[in-house]
């Protein structure tokens, strides 16, 4: 029986996403979207595990990683951050890992 994340070491995490890497990449090859998500839905999981959750604050505005748009955030629980969209009223959470501190523009 495979391990959880969140009892695997950092050495086994970096395993887990290399083996999800390469699973989604086949997946995309043949043109699987269904297992593709699949297999990055787990790989953002296991890289959440790999961070710390006391490197982001409550509070704060984040960009999320692949999309546009930003993530305000009321709280966290565990590797989930939980809080609004940009322009949404609706409580959701997401992933640590899909967070990006925003950096000011260079004009």
């Amino acid at each position: 029986m495979k391990k959880k994340y969140s009892e695997m070491t950092e050495h086994e995490l970096w395993e887990e996403i290399a083996y999800l890497n390469e699973k989604s990449k086949k997946a995309e090859q043949l043109g699987m979207v269904s297992e593709f998500a699949v297999y990055e839905q787990k790989r953002v999981m296991a890289e959440a595990y790999m961070l710390n959750p006391d490197d982001f604050m409550a509070g704060q505005r984040y960009s999320i990683k692949q999309e546009a748009g930003t993530f305000f955030v009321k709280y966290y629980n565990g590797i989930f951050a939980w809080g609004f969209r940009e322009q949404s009223d609706k409580l959701e959470a997401l992933p640590i890992s899909l967070l990006e501190t925003i950096r000011p523009s260079s004009i």
